[in-house]
């Protein structure tokens, strides 16, 4: 009989696991050996966080990166085949959601091995509960093209689907949000509505949700945004 692999959710902030995971998922976090991590130094941090009653260089954590090698999938699996349960932990919030292992899920539902995702935080679900958007209809794009002209093209299609009643959803690199608040503020008519949602669930948290003209109305309520993490978010006027 196979092992269970558990998609783990961890906290959005250090420090947070008391307070934003229950305690069934820390249960289950507290009961694994065997952990698939998209960093290896930040998932030793959540386990010893939350007090795994093994010493952290006894447990089995493989360092899968921020894309996973489809050829190191089999491999990964194997021991969840042979009867070891196994988490898939990804830096911040949920696994296969803006973060790693889709592929490794996909591969597990072909082997016949049992997906078991636990509650934890989601920062784009988060972002949208508090943004007063569409929360019927809303895509997550992803990450914005870097290239300064692309990336002007590609917001006025989300704006285009925006205007149209669907929220817009998207993140950037932490120390590229600055640049991205700009891009949006040049490009997005006055009555576009911008969600910024930053540190959510930290101390720090910040989220603002009004018209691109309040924007610009006052540049000095604008946070910086630098190294935080942060959701983008467009939705039409009257939305």
């Amino acid at each position: 009989m196979s092992g269970t692999l558990f998609l783990m959710p961890v906290p959005l902030a250090a420090g947070t696991a008391a307070t934003v995971l229950p305690s069934s998922t820390v249960a289950a976090a507290r009961s694994i050996d065997y952990v698939l991590a998209e960093n290896a130094k930040t998932a030793r941090a959540f386990l010893k966080e939350i007090g795994h009653p093994k010493p952290i260089q006894e447990l089995r954590i493989v360092e899968i990166g921020h894309r996973p090698d489809p050829a190191s999938i089999a491999q990964w699996l194997a021991p969840v085949s042979a009867g070891t349960d196994c988490a898939i932990v990804s830096e911040a919030g949920c696994p296969g959601i803006a973060d790693p292992g889709a592929d490794i899920v996909a591969q597990a539902h072909r082997l016949g091995i049992v997906v078991h995702p636990l509650i934890g935080p989601s920062s784009l679900l988060l972002a949208l509960m508090a943004s007063g958007m569409n929360g019927q209809a809303f895509r997550f794009v992803g990450y914005l093209p870097q290239d300064a002209a692309a990336l002007t093209t590609r917001l006025r299609d989300l704006e285009r689907g925006a205007r149209g009643g669907e929220t817009q959803l998207w993140i950037e690199t932490p120390y590229r949000n600055d640049r991205m608040l700009d891009a949006v503020l040049a490009c997005c008519a006055a009555d576009t509505r911008l969600l910024v949602a930053a540190d959510l669930t930290g101390a720090s948290e910040w989220i603002r949700s009004v018209p691109i003209a309040t924007w610009k109305a006052d540049p000095a309520a604008r946070p910086t945004l630098h190294k935080r993490p942060a959701v983008f978010g467009l939705i039409g006027p009257g939305r």
